[in-house]
């Protein structure tokens, strides 16, 4: 078996594993809850994945916690529907 002639240092080692590092999950918004979620997964909290519901989420659920969610959505998709204001700028005040 091979031996090593002399023992690498700590900065050789550490350009060996250099790629060897853990990265950070790319996660989405969920469109029907905003949730955040695994990219080409389901939704774990609405059960949604491209638009149709896959599983449903509430039927576990007991009825105060399912009621709970349900409005959270709702909420969510409220908020997103209202139409946005605009903010004042320096730009826009001073033209008037």
């Amino acid at each position: 078996m091979a031996v090593p002639k002399k023992r690498g240092t700590k900065s050789k080692r550490d350009k060996r594993r250099l790629h060897l590092v853990l990265k950070e999950p790319n996660l989405n918004k969920c469109p029907k809850c905003g949730a955040l979620r695994l990219s080409h997964t389901l939704c774990s909290s609405c059960g949604y994945y491209k638009g149709r519901q896959v599983i449903d989420v509430f039927a576990k659920l007991d009825k105060k916690e399912r009621k709970r969610r349900e409005k959270e959505i709702q909420a969510k998709e409220d908020k997103e529907k209202a139409p946005k204001k605009k903010s004042l700028d320096w730009k826009s005040l001073s033209r008037k």
